[in-house]
């Protein structure tokens, strides 16, 4: 086995900018096997020997190219996304708009959409955002309808005013 030692003059060589510095952790193998070797200068059959500093230090440098076999990645194309944002907002009394937003730029703002398109697109998109979309319209067509029965009311109520008026 033979076992390189760092003299001193060799060490203040090395770090003058001329030379190669020395990694610390070579420095510290060099030291290691020197002094392993001073000790027991031949290793018997019986003890196992030391690895290889230098093997283990080798890491297997990475292969140019694409790598073949079953443990490679997928060479699909990534989708790029579209961040579009949809907001629908509606009123008791029945009234709905509608605004798109693309990443940070307005698309559109404030557009009326009629409450029956709402409830259709809510129908396609999944039932669990048409269930309580149609509970809103339901209940804005229930208040609708009960304004119409009090304007109705009213209007008759004008129409016998009116009729005792020309009699």
């Amino acid at each position: 086995m033979t076992v390189d030692v760092l003299t001193h003059d060799e060490e203040t060589a090395s770090a003058t900018p001329e030379a190669p510095a020395v990694a610390t952790d070579e420095a510290t193998t060099v030291t290691e096997s020197a002094s392993t070797s001073s000790e027991d200068p031949a290793p018997s059959a019986s003890e196992d020997p030391a690895p290889a500093e230098p093997a283990a230090e080798e890491a297997p440098k990475p292969k140019r190219g694409r790598p073949k076999g079953a443990a490679t990645a997928s060479t699909a194309k990534k989708t790029r996304t579209v961040e579009l944002i949809l907001t629908v907002t509606g009123t008791a009394d029945g009234e709905w708009q509608a605004e798109l937003k693309n990443g940070s730029k307005w698309v559109a703002k404030g557009l009326e959409i009629p409450a029956a398109a709402v409830s259709r697109a809510a129908k396609e998109l999944h039932s669990d955002l048409s269930g309580p979309i149609d509970e809103v319209i339901n209940q804005a067509r229930e208040a609708q309808a009960a304004k119409v029965a009090a304007l109705e009311a009213e209007l008759e109520k004008a129409k016998q005013a009116l009729a005792e008026l020309d009699a």
